[in-house]
């Protein structure tokens, strides 16, 4: 099932996001396939800088394990071996040096850094990021309210 995109729904529900950025993902034969198949959750996850390179943190990528041990331990990982593992390793973002500095002077200012979709539809894997502030409790009760609204319009 190649779903094209994997969004983090989290995201927008608790950040309050500015501009997006396009960024490249390093990621190993496993973790390629796992995306294409749309076994990744981006919930929970973020964007660090460490030694000026921007690292994913906290992503799960659900590796086949038939991959990593081969056919004999099919058995031991289901019936119809299909077992899967988490991996949620850091993971090295690529992005232009401007760009990088742009993240950098954000942070600086207090926002974070969050991934908000990947897409898997072309070539290349993509991860979209934005920048956004932590919204408080009150802030995410009226997005709720608004889209209680907005879903009441539409049915009548």
């Amino acid at each position: 099932m190649n779903t094209g995109t994997i969004t983090n729904r989290r995201a927008t529900f608790d950040y309050a996001l500015d501009d997006e950025i396009s960024v490249g993902i390093v990621l190993n034969g496993r973790e390629t396939k796992a995306a294409r198949m749309g076994h990744v959750q981006l919930k929970g996850s973020y964007v660090t800088v460490k030694d000026n390179e921007l690292w994913l943190i906290n992503a799960s990528f659900s590796v086949p394990t038939t991959a990593l041990f081969g056919a004999k331990s099919a058995g031991q990982a289901g019936e119809n071996g299909n077992g899967r593992s988490v991996d949620t390793r850091a993971r090295k973002l690529l992005a232009h040096r401007k760009q990088i500095d742009n993240l950098i002077e954000s942070k600086k200012q207090g926002l974070t850094i969050v991934p908000v979709k990947m897409r898997t539809s072309g070539r290349y894997i993509k991860l979209v990021i934005a920048t956004g502030r932590g919204k408080k409790k009150y802030d995410k009760r009226q997005t709720i309210k608004k889209r209680d609204v907005d879903r009441e319009i539409r049915r009548a």
